[in-house]
């Protein structure tokens, strides 16, 4: 029974991880690369730069991503925020 709970954690683990053996994140919607990449490319950014992106996410909370380009310049999700906001009675 270990060895069953094992190889499925092992697997669940393996899933989440892309190609390179890194855990990508998924782009929700407000992401800059939510349904893809975008069609413009960042020609005149060096590859490698970050790009800092906010935005309020449908259940209103504050989201701050953060993607690098590559060397294709397509955008690369590094990195993300979510501060939720909590209502206080006054």
């Amino acid at each position: 029974m270990r060895r069953i709970i094992l190889l499925a954690i092992v697997g669940l683990i393996t899933c989440s991880c892309n190609q390179t053996g890194t855990f990508s994140l998924e782009p929700i919607p407000g992401s800059i690369t939510y349904g893809g990449q975008p069609t413009m490319k960042l020609t005149k950014s060096p590859i490698g730069s970050q790009v800092p992106h906010r935005f309020t996410d449908q259940w209103g909370d504050e989201v701050f991503e953060t993607y690098i380009i590559q060397p294709d310049r397509s955008l690369r999700l590094v990195d993300r925020k979510i501060i939720q906001e909590h209502f206080s009675e006054r």
